[in-house]
């Protein structure tokens, strides 16, 4: 076992270490059912601590029948019952005491004594005190106590792994999201159905209408509407075509595609969303670390409490009394419920979270989005659709819109850059014949021209105007001068060299920022904006969003200086960025935010993933900051106060006033405090994170 430490949060992780991985290994390489349960995982842990809580709970009956107490209360005496409870006894502790002994082992060899260590010292004491008792050496008779004891610690952890577990199955889910086979196209364009664990990069695998994506890839051949809720938490499903990505998990809604895979098994988005989830759910963040610390002395003051109460008590009243009370004292003071209140918090956060889009990669960074008061994003590809699209366009008499656009998108047809891009996509979705073209040629600065059915056509900015030695007509310089002012980038069309046209293309704002900025601001929260484009661009959509600092023409590396120059104010800044120049900016913010469809540099660089483009997502990593602190907070008051006043009662303190607790109903005290912390934490999984409904 992985090493376990004073709060005993260890012993949890261990069994997350092992299962998730486990989990991960079998779920993405098709080996094996992600939910077996043979005592790697939570689910194992917990089917085991069921079965012993309910076998030792019939063997505990007869030990408590059998007791003296209880014959005196019933007034019964059954013939050879002074044997029973000493064997029955003896396998509950063996048998049932098991798990906690073994574990115990580990803290003690690992030199990092804990929960573990506390239970098993106490039931090994019940254990030797009534054992010595039944051979005549002294009359500290436990064994009812001693069963009682054991049974409710087993169904405790029995509690505790079903509730850890619950928080773990978002891992499987994801798993699940993958088919079990694929069908692969072979060399004579025939297919053949594999194992996805079968498939290699460059395959071309058959997707049909309403199947699931085996791998992630690239679409080769059709189009469909993808559904990619259950990666990005977007509900409206995507539309796909020819050269588009697709990934691992998603379902082809209404379409069949043709898609060559590019990853397989632990490269997929899917597996790198599943090591986020467990980093995130190992990762310590400042509140678990004072847990960590609180329970570690705990184990020292119960310790220390146990052997002060036996000596008092056996001092003042007798040695039983005072043993017994020291039992409960050891039993009452596991710090059980502490060291699940901050683990058992953050995995069921991370987890609910990702089922929404949002990949915790470090939990010390959700912690500090609860205290931000500035949120920076940066404008393309996060604010905005990070690509352009053709918005107007003007001509001159005796050219019509389509005419010229035909002869600019011909001209455009093999372009790479952005805009030539979205003059092409304009002609297509106008139902623009393209005329034929020759000779292309690439104007670098200025713009680029071919023969378009035997003219001279060029397309380019005012470079190439200037080139040229001509000026627009008036009438599309009034067009053009509209344009420029409000931000939008303008491009001529020019026929043997003659202007016949110009149009102004942008990068429209997401329908979902002003939202998100209007949320934000609802928040009391600020909103800047970073961009490298021109301050008419920037001022144009800071307009229309309501942004309250914008930062232009600002080059890629200078990005992370207005995250500091921010933070000199005395803000407490969150980033939100999608490229390599962010992740300077994203390292620097308080807290770093990347888009998980930009780059690997920029993800790494982040504390949280957004695996969606929406903005609004940033307003569910604030809600769940707050909620999953707040429920940190009430764990932590809940279950320090429960042993600043379990302890004193335990050790008979409040004896006078006829207040004690015997070790069995000690190890209830412990057990129920334990259950409370769990139930509190599961309310976290009511939490709406939705964007549009945390953007309400």
């Amino acid at each position: 076992m992985a090493q376990t430490n004073t709060s005993g949060d260890e012993t949890v992780d261990q069994h997350r270490d092992e299962s998730a991985r486990d989990q991960v290994g079998r779920a993405m390489h098709g080996k094996g059912d992600a939910h077996a349960g043979h005592g790697t995982d939570h689910a194992g842990h917990a089917e085991m601590f069921r079965r012993l809580f309910w076998w030792n709970l019939l063997l505990a009956v007869p030990v408590i029948a059998t007791s003296e107490m209880v014959e005196g209360w019933f007034g019964y005496d059954l013939p050879g019952s002074a044997w029973i409870a000493p064997v029955v006894g003896s396998v509950i502790f063996f048998w049932g005491g098991r798990p906690f002994l073994t574990m115990a082992k580990d803290e003690i060899r690992d030199k990092s004594p804990g929960m573990m260590t506390l239970i098993s010292l106490a039931i090994t004491v019940a254990f030797l005190a009534s054992a010595a008792s039944t051979l005549g050496i002294g009359e500290l008779d436990f064994w009812w106590e001693l069963a009682a004891l054991i049974v409710v610690m087993l169904l405790g952890h029995w509690q505790e792994m079903k509730a850890v577990g619950q928080a773990q199955g978002a891992l499987a889910a994801l798993a699940e999201l993958l088919p079990d086979d694929a069908e692969r196209v072979t060399g004579d364009d025939e297919t053949e159905h594999v194992s996805i664990s079968d498939l290699e990069n460059g395959d071309t695998v058959v997707i049909r209408p309403g199947g699931r994506i085996p791998a992630d890839g690239t679409i080769i051949r059709g189009d469909a509407a993808v559904d990619e809720a259950m990666i990005t938490g977007e509900s409206a499903p995507v539309s796909k075509s020819e050269g588009d990505k697709v990934v691992a998990g998603t379902v082809s809604t209404n379409g069949s595609l043709r898609i060559e895979v590019t990853a397989t098994g632990d490269g997929t988005a899917l597996a790198g969303i599943q090591r986020m989830v467990m980093d995130a759910q190992e990762s310590k963040s400042g509140t678990r670390m004072l847990a960590d610390r609180a329970a570690a002395w705990l184990f020292w003051i119960a310790l220390a409490s146990a052997a002060l109460t036996f000596a008092i008590t056996a001092a003042v009243d007798n040695p039983a009394t005072g043993l017994s009370r020291a039992v409960s004292v050891l039993v009452i003071a596991c710090p059980h419920a502490l060291g699940l209140a901050i683990p058992l918090v953050i995995a069921i956060s991370t987890a609910t979270s990702a089922k929404h889009g949002i990949l915790i990669k470090d939990t010390a960074a959700l912690e500090r989005m609860r205290t931000i008061d500035t949120v920076l994003f940066d404008k393309t590809g996060t604010l905005t659709a990070g690509s352009h699209q053709l918005t107007d366009i003007a001509t001159i008499d005796g050219w019509d819109d389509d005419r010229m656009l035909a002869a600019a998108a011909a001209v455009e047809a093999d372009s790479e850059h952005p805009i030539g891009r979205a003059v092409v996509a304009a002609a297509k979705d106008r139902g623009v014949d393209l005329p034929s073209t020759d000779g292309t040629e690439t104007m670098p600065g200025r713009g680029v021209r071919a023969t378009v059915d035997g003219r001279e056509v060029a397309v380019g900015g005012p470079a190439l105007l200037e080139s040229l030695n001509t000026s627009l007509p008036e009438g599309l310089d009034e067009a053009a001068r509209g344009w420029s002012d409000n931000g939008g980038a303008v491009l001529h069309v020019v026929v043997d060299g003659e202007v016949v046209g110009a149009f102004t293309t942008s990068d429209p704002v997401r329908p979902e920022s002003k939202a998100a900025v209007e949320a934000l601001h609802a928040r009391g929260i600020d909103v800047a904006m970073i961009t490298g484009d021109s301050q008419a661009v920037a001022d144009s959509v800071a307009n229309q969003l309501g942004i309250d600092d914008v930062f232009a023409e600002v080059l890629p590396e200078d990005k992370d200086k207005a995250v500091g120059e921010l933070q000199a104010r005395g803000k407490r800044v969150a980033m939100v960025g999608d490229g390599v120049n962010d992740a300077p900016a994203l390292a620097r913010a308080d807290v770093g935010l990347a888009i998980a469809a930009g780059t690997d540099v920029a993800m790494e660089a982040a504390g949280v993933v957004l695996a969606g483009s929406d903005p609004r997502a940033v307003l569910g990593v604030i809600t769940l900051s707050r909620a999953s602190y707040r429920k940190m907070r009430q764990n932590l008051v809940w279950a320090t106060g429960y042993n600043v006043v379990a302890i004193p009662v335990a050790a008979g303190a409040f004896a006078w006033a006829g207040v004690t607790l015997a070790p069995a109903m000690a190890a209830v005290a412990m057990s129920v405090s334990t259950i409370v912390v769990a139930a509190n934490a599961q309310l976290l999984r009511r939490v709406n994170l939705a964007p549009e409904d945390v953007a309400g």
